[in-house]
């Protein structure tokens, strides 16, 4: 298990294999509850996903399993949803477009940055360090589950532009469909940025780029393409527009949990962050 683990390879068909199961689970459990609403199968469909990826984290003793979820689960949700309603009017497939350019993104950012399966994410480390006793409430809980609801309230509003099956698109849902592909490429951007950076100034606070206007310019491309999933259900469907509580949601994850958790680490370890961080916005 030990040399399976330290491969890099391996752990790609590993996680692969994981998650075409979870989807294949997800799927089964979608089909087969006929007796809920659409929205509450979805959502038993992706818990149970979500379930099963925990498991084999724990199997591998490495929560990273679960970090690609966020970015696989939108995609194969939402177009399996659109086929399964045979929805494919101009806004959903705006929708659908955004939403493969924004994922193919940052799985591949993910790819990029992932090692084997010996090495997890520094956060979780903190977690299972920080509260030994409370680590598999802490992993179940807040690791994998919570992302999986706030994702998953992200996605409510494409879930109901597919269900409105509208024909025509408005300029406010081109409008919609580019703030994600900016945010997607602004988090490639950003992301590209900061990789090569750090090969070459190792241990120094990246402040060049679109680093030097923000500290957190790929949380900040995030943030947006959930707004701009919520804009493009609003441009066709205003009486909708409580569904933006899941763009919401999330940005309040990252504002409030998740930007804090990185600065406080960078302070620790990077000389000079506390000056960057007195100069930069957090955002914009």
């Amino acid at each position: 298990m030990s040399t399976i683990k330290q491969s890099r390879s391996a752990g790609f068909i590993i996680i692969t294999l994981i998650y075409l199961c979870a989807i294949a689970l997800g799927a089964w459990i979608f089909i087969t509850l006929t007796d809920y609403s659409l929205l509450a199968r979805l959502f038993i469909a992706d818990f149970w996903a979500t379930v099963l990826v925990w498991f084999f984290g724990v199997l591998f003793k490495n929560s990273s399993v679960y970090d690609p979820y966020w970015s696989v689960a939108p995609p194969v949700m939402l177009t399996g949803y659109a086929c399964y309603c045979d929805s494919f009017g101009l806004p959903v497939i705006l929708l659908l477009t955004a939403v493969w350019v924004w994922a193919i993104r940052l799985t591949g950012n993910w790819a990029y940055t992932f090692k084997n399966l010996t090495i997890q994410d520094w956060r979780y480390d903190k977690y299972k360090n920080d509260s030994p006793k409370q680590w598999h409430i802490v992993n179940f809980f807040g690791i994998n589950l919570m992302p999986t609801i706030i994702v998953f309230l992200a996605m409510i509003p494409g879930f109901l532009l597919i269900e409105k099956n509208v024909a025509e698109a408005t300029v406010w849902t081109y409008a919609g469909c580019l703030l994600c592909i900016l945010s997607a490429l602004l988090q490639l951007a950003s992301d590209t940025q900061a990789h090569r950076f750090r090969k070459e100034h190792p241990g120094e606070v990246c402040n060049v780029g679109l680093w030097k206007y923000s500290r957190h310019p790929n949380y900040l491309g995030e943030i947006c393409m959930w707004w701009g999933v919520y804009f493009m259900l609003l441009s066709v469907a205003p009486g909708e527009w409580f569904s933006l509580i899941g763009a919401t949601v999330n940005t309040l994850l990252f504002v409030f949990i998740s930007i804090p958790l990185m600065e406080q680490r960078q302070l620790a370890n990077k000389p000079g962050h506390k000056e960057y961080k007195e100069k930069t916005r957090m955002l914009f």
